[in-house]
């Protein structure tokens, strides 16, 4: 079932909510650049087996509006929080893959982690995604700045190249079309205003608020967040359990989809 969740006067944000009658909840945050379709493997099984999935689209993606404004971490939690007291969502997990990673590790930070029980962090872009004095473990700020320039000048091979680094595993051309396609449903400059924000903002405060169970699934062979960032983020929270994936990239949910399900669906049955 879709429908909006209205922010203010100039914005909606889009919704997918299947099985809602159900009492076990996952709310879902997509990467950039993509919208909530990434998640289609996993609302393809979850709900089968009793699970409430709930995918928004990041505003400025997908079917959510596209202002010119509020691509910021603070601005985009508190998106998420509008959400969260529309659906009345309680006890329910939040799983956020790369900037929607980021974007729940906000969430826990500025909204104290409200309604949330569980945390899944996919191929995360938190505490940072480029190195910074201190931080060694991301990737260049050079190569955002490349990414914002490809955006301006030419989006659709700028998501190409994206996209041939994303998986790991081979993908169908088919497929890649697809994917393509989820970033070319966005809007530009929110594409390039996000990619801004991970040059801005930092999230090491709000890690080390997250008291919640944490899942961390990464891919080894990440070429867009490094691995090595997920080693970190398991020294940050407490309460945390990292699983790697040895034959899997950026696209975790996809390059072992079905070793994915599986864990996640352990983690939030407590069964991990």
């Amino acid at each position: 079932m879709g429908y909006y969740v209205n922010i203010n006067q100039e914005v909606n944000i889009y919704v997918e909510d299947l099985n809602p009658k159900s009492q076990k909840a996952i709310l879902f945050l997509h990467g950039w650049p993509a919208n909530l379709n990434l998640f289609e493997y996993q609302f393809n099984k979850f709900p089968q087996l009793g699970f409430r999935c709930i995918g928004i689209d990041t505003r400025g993606f997908g079917n959510s509006s596209k202002p010119s404004y509020g691509y910021d971490y603070n601005t985009l939690s508190d998106d998420v929080r509008c959400v969260v007291e529309a659906l009345g969502l309680h006890d329910f997990t939040l799983a956020g893959h790369s900037t929607g990673g980021a974007i729940a590790v906000r969430y826990m930070g500025r909204h104290m982690g409200f309604g949330v029980s569980r945390l899944v962090l996919i191929a995360a872009a938190a505490p940072s995604l480029i190195q910074r004095p201190n931080f060694p473990y991301g990737i260049s700020k050079e190569r955002v700045l490349q990414i914002i320039q490809g955006t301006y000048n030419d989006r659709p091979q700028m998501l190409r190249n994206f996209g041939d680094i994303f998986f790991y595993k081979h993908i169908s051309q088919p497929f890649s079309d697809w994917f393509f396609q989820l970033g070319i449903q966005a809007a530009s400059w929110a594409t390039a205003a996000i990619a801004k924000t991970w040059i801005n903002e930092v999230l090491f405060a709000d890690m080390e608020s997250i008291h919640v169970p944490t899942l961390i699934l990464h891919g080894i062979h990440d070429k867009i967040v490094p691995f090595n960032i997920a080693k970190v983020q398991q020294k940050m929270i407490g309460n945390s359990l990292l699983v790697p994936f040895e034959f899997a990239g950026h696209g975790v949910f996809y390059d072992q989809k079905e070793e994915f399900n599986d864990i996640l669906i352990k983690f939030i049955s407590n069964e991990l």
